[in-house]
């Protein structure tokens, strides 16, 4: 599903590096046409990956900034072909391959390996060459004043390409993926932020280390959300700058299904609890006995508007983000483009909303989490769960 879907998954980054000062939208265009996306339908190659226009996969096209400029964001889209063999068909291929060579070669009783790799390249270049590449296409906004890119996809592999795609595109600036710990360190200031470094369990600054070390931010968040969703009145107040007015009060609860997992000498056990929840009694159950919630299904009301997620706890990625519909007025006299365009300018506009109540929620935690109070109330949080039949 794209950006302009009422809902998708997403996951962000941070671009670090020199940006250009001066001409950046036009040195981003020269770079995207660089690496833009090129056909492979008329070839046998398995792979090709590159950027294309946001909804027009078929437009490589760059030469323009009205054509990936949206006032402060860039957007394009990320774009993969690939061809996928079935093994048991290369496999029948080859085997017919070798019986055939052995057979116009009596002296040999096995196929050389040198051989058998190049038999492998031929067969599978016939096959590349008689099927069509099957396309995956995933957006990208960047915001230029936040310094932050959104991504449309969750796949561990698509994400790598994209950041190995970016990097490489665009020289001297890198992304780094905005998780938990990350998170936590663009909102946290001045004794909050020390409190947080003191808290940090990584050994090195590494992107890896920072997420694996501090499993227990992401962890900690969802166990402390789902005792205030049943045992405290969900309200919240906008503290973050965006589009909804600081001070504002909004909800913020856990239901549907929560996925909590823990490790003994079985090895890593899972369990999902779905469906609405009363007192999330599997849920509690579960924590009883030693197992964490890794993700939950997250709502965000205001007013009477509503956003839906599923959060990785370990990640912080957003799949299945519902934010409320885009609701544009028709006019048959409108441009289709300007149309086109305040369509996107209302969904980021209610993605970010989204985006402001979840730092705010986020932030109230931290705020708890850090304090001096914590102690306090992870024994109420442990004497909770105990107590529940």
């Amino acid at each position: 599903m794209g950006i302009l879907s009422n809902t998708v998954s997403i996951c962000q980054f941070e671009v670090t590096g020199l940006v250009p000062s001066e001409e950046l939208v036009a040195w981003v265009g020269e770079c995207l046409s660089k690496n833009a996306f090129r056909s492979i339908e008329q070839t046998s190659e398995e792979q090709s990956i590159g950027w294309v226009r946001l909804e027009d996969l078929q437009n490589s096209n760059f030469d323009g900034c009205h054509i990936y400029q949206r006032d402060q964001y860039l957007t394009f889209s990320f774009r993969r072909d690939q061809r996928k063999l079935p093994a048991t068909l290369l496999k029948a291929y080859m085997d017919q391959a070798e019986a055939e060579f052995l057979a116009e070669n009596p002296t040999f009783h096995r196929v050389p390996k040198q051989k058998r790799e190049n038999l492998r390249d031929a067969i599978r270049g016939a096959l590349f060459a008689r099927s069509l590449p099957t396309p995956l296409v995933c957006d990208v906004v960047w915001d230029i004043p936040s310094k932050r890119v959104t991504l449309t996809n969750l796949g561990t592999k698509t994400v790598e390409q994209f950041i190995d795609l970016f990097n490489k595109s665009f020289d001297g600036l890198r992304l780094v993926p905005i998780h938990p710990y990350a998170r936590a360190e663009q909102l946290a200031e001045g004794t909050l932020a020390e409190q947080l470094q003191q808290a940090n369990q990584a050994t090195s600054n590494a992107v890896l280390d920072l997420i694996e070390a501090n499993h227990w931010l992401g962890r900690d968040f969802l166990l402390w959300l789902l005792n205030e969703t049943l045992n405290a009145t969900s309200e919240y107040v906008v503290s973050r700058p965006g589009p909804a007015a600081e001070g504002e009060c909004f909800i913020a609860y856990l239901n549907d299904r929560l996925m909590l997992a823990g490790t003994n000498e079985n090895g890593l056990q899972k369990v999902s609890v779905s469906g609405p929840q009363d007192q999330f009694r599997e849920a509690c159950a579960a924590l009883q006995g030693g197992k964490e919630i890794h993700e939950a299904v997250l709502y965000l009301e205001k007013q009477e508007m509503l956003w839906k997620l599923t959060l990785k706890g370990d990640t912080f990625h957003f799949a299945s983000f519902k934010a409320p519909p885009v609701q544009i007025e028709k006019d048959d006299l409108a441009d289709p483009e300007h149309e086109q365009q305040a369509v996107f300018f209302e969904r980021m506009y209610t993605l970010n909303e989204g985006l402001q109540l979840f730092d705010s929620l986020y932030m109230t935690f931290l705020q708890e989490r850090l304090g001096a109070g914590w102690t306090a109330k992870q024994q109420a949080i442990t004497d909770w769960l105990a107590a529940t039949p």
